[in-house]
């Protein structure tokens, strides 16, 4: 039998090292209490936290675990941190190749605690993903390698969430004109089962509701601006019907994402990436928290990057990851068939 939620800690990744993850991780300890975060533990270079929370001026202490049950008696009193060894010194701002084998072992033992049962729930800081491809990283990024760690088959799906708010991109990172030639029936299907059933699964959503996004001005026009609404999207959106999915469109996106359209959804399908991400961040700027579904354990992340520029300076907003956690937290305990906090 799994452990339940209050006995294990999340597991939050390293990220890059050079990035702000440290500065947000150090910030989201010292509002644990304020933010009733659950216990965290987290797989990085003590001494690398450390010396940043000195010059930054945080008051957080740091202790070393030899494992992730040590982190939640401690919690309270220091943040825990399972060692990861750094191949050389960081500096702000200026991310070297030579450590990304140790922001991928982050990940890799992350993942690792939680499909043992020794951790509740992955919750990533944003990687440099230039920096990984520079030392042989092979994957488009964090989440198809957490579908490769889990192995998966089939595509993983991104969902970005905010408080009013939950959107999911049928295609993601590539060029507005391959987004359009990608675009498939058996994408949106796939999409759409995958987020009902971790809407069910992981949000306590007992009957989901979806909608699809159109993928052309004012949904095709009937056909006039587009044939992509009548041979892609209705197909799909029928498929998902007659599986019992409650879903509406395709829908014209600019009357999608205001605020009483948002309530009559509890997720949107977005046929490219922007349609997903600007609503979201217009309505939430900075709680956005990106989510992989269909894994067989809980990830989530801030929804924002490294920010190089910003690195070593103390001004990062720790608010997504802060999210991310509580996001995590909450999931996990869904799944788990536990009450949430």
């Amino acid at each position: 039998m799994a452990a339940p939620p209050d006995a294990l800690p999340l597991a939050v990744t390293m990220g890059e090292p050079a990035g702000i993850g440290g500065n947000i991780t150090l910030k989201a300890w010292a509002a644990r209490r304020e933010a009733g975060l659950p216990p965290f533990v987290v797989l990085d270079d003590p001494a690398r936290l450390a010396a940043l929370a000195a010059r930054l001026g945080l008051a957080v202490p740091v202790q070393a675990v030899g494992s992730a049950a040590e982190a939640v008696a401690l919690f309270d009193r220091a943040l825990p941190v399972l060692p990861v060894a750094l191949a050389v010194p960081v500096v702000a701002g200026a991310p070297n190749p030579a450590n990304g084998a140790a922001v991928i072992a982050s990940i890799d033992r992350a993942v690792a605690l939680v499909r043992a049962g020794e951790a509740a729930a992955v919750v990533t800081n944003p990687i440099q993903k230039s920096a990984l491809y520079a030392a042989g990283f092979r994957h488009p990024g964090h989440t198809e390698y957490l579908a490769h760690l889990a192995g998966l088959t089939d595509e993983p799906i991104m969902m970005l969430a905010a408080a009013d708010l939950r959107v999911v991109p049928v295609t993601i990172h590539v060029a507005l004109r391959d987004a359009v030639n990608q675009l498939t029936s058996a994408a949106i299907i796939h999409a759409g089962q995958v987020t009902a059933a971790a809407l069910a699964r992981d949000f306590g959503i007992a009957r989901p509701r979806l909608a699809v996004a159109a993928l052309n001005p004012h949904a095709g026009e009937g056909g006039a601006m587009g044939r992509e609404e009548i041979d892609i999207i209705a197909p799909a959106v029928a498929a998902l019907r007659a599986e019992g999915i409650e879903v509406i469109g395709p829908r014209p996106s600019d009357t999608l994402f205001h605020a009483a359209a948002r309530r009559g959804f509890d997720a949107a399908l977005c046929m490219y990436h922007d349609q997903a991400l600007i609503p979201l961040k217009t309505v939430d700027f900075d709680s956005g928290v990106n989510i992989t579904l269909g894994l067989p354990f809980v990830r989530t992340s801030p929804d924002h990057g490294t920010a190089l520029d910003i690195a070593g300076t103390g001004t990062a907003n720790a608010t997504s990851l802060i999210a991310a956690l509580t996001t995590a937290d909450r999931m996990a305990r869904h799944r788990s068939g536990a009450r949430p906090a």
